[in-house]
């Protein structure tokens, strides 16, 4: 099929509401782990502490070192939800409210002891820029923006473990946590060689794609950067092992607009759907992602959608854990 005959239908699957994963496992590494052989078209099923037996000499690990945000405030008023999604220069926020009838610019909203002023409202996406004569403290007031699926608000557990052990803190920007690293252990990390790079997830990640052909659809943009350190590594790898969705579309992204992977910072809004040459990444460990969503028309491109179909009926049969908090799926 060529790019403009698949539809977002095409990438739908029946899921039991039992299997989705509201809160994280015990342990991080205590995942489940099915194992795709793309060559192969075979299914495997293993545990998470047995990734290190399937990388290869020459192998380079490639993880997402940015750091969920606090982005999430309620107002005093009981009723407005913001979710930040970018701090401007001036020191202006950019949100989306809820709800945000009454959020037209003038309007103003009250989080703590700071008031803040609505300036300008976005044609395209309804955003909100908000203008504070202080802006709330994040510690204080923000809460982590936990995916609507989980159904819950977060709390105390969710402070360790909707991070990975290896978030930086000076990178805190992201909405969405990269979850495929939610799973590795300092110790575990140890074992193999890797490095990193850092994609803020924004709020993008938890938009459903609304186009009945998926080449209508619009790509939200995401602000990356690779550092000469990890471009090198990458450059001498025999095979790049990338974890996750957030670290590919990086990897890919720089693939294409450089020419091959060197160092780099911008922003991308690259939509992986098949057919796709991969330029980069040689095999890519993920989470199972949401029906029609833009990360399972990813995995479907890498692996091919009718393998993945299948793989995807195996887990719910199975009884795989689902979603960020889930178990997860190697691609090699």
């Amino acid at each position: 099929m060529t790019a403009n005959d698949w539809r977002t239908a095409d990438f739908d699957y029946a899921l039991p509401p039992g299997l989705i994963a509201s809160r994280p496992p015990e342990r991080r590494d205590a995942a489940r782990m099915m194992v795709v052989d793309r060559a192969a078209g075979t299914v495997s099923h293993r545990q998470f502490v047995d990734f290190p037996a399937f990388l290869r000499p020459g192998d380079e690990v490639v993880l997402n070192d940015t750091r969920v945000a606090k982005a999430r405030f309620f107002a005093e008023d009981g009723r407005t939800e913001l979710l930040r999604l970018g701090v401007e220069p001036d020191g202006a926020w950019r949100c989306l409210v809820k709800p945000g009838r009454k959020m037209r610019v003038g309007a103003t909203v009250r989080v703590g002891r700071s008031t803040g002023t609505v300036t300008a409202v976005d044609a395209d996406d309804g955003a909100r820029l908000i203008a504070w004569d202080e802006p709330p403290d994040e510690a204080v007031h923000g809460h982590l923006a936990l995916p609507h699926y989980m159904g819950r608000a977060d709390d105390a557990t969710d402070e360790e473990r909707y991070q990975t052990t290896f978030a930086r803190a000076d990178k805190a920007a992201a909405i969405a946590a990269p979850t495929a690293g939610l799973h590795f252990t300092p110790a575990l990390l140890a074992t193999i060689p890797h490095c990193f790079l850092t994609l803020e997830v924004g709020v993008g990640t938890f938009r459903p794609v609304k186009a009945e052909r998926i080449a209508d659809h619009v790509m939200h943009r995401e602000n990356y950067e690779l550092g000469p350190e990890a471009a090198a590594r990458l450059q001498a790898a025999g095979r790049i092992v990338a974890i996750g969705t957030t670290v590919t579309r990086v990897l890919e992204h720089v693939a294409r607009t450089r020419g091959r992977i060197v160092a780099d910072r911008g922003a991308t809004d690259i939509f992986i759907y098949p057919p796709f040459e991969f330029r980069a990444i040689g095999a890519l460990l993920t989470n199972f992602h949401l029906p029609q969503s833009t990360l399972l028309m990813l995995v479907s491109a890498f692996a091919g959608r009718d393998l993945v179909r299948h793989a995807y009926e195996q887990a719910v049969r199975e009884e795989y854990r689902f979603f960020s908090y889930g178990d997860c799926m190697l691609l090699i």
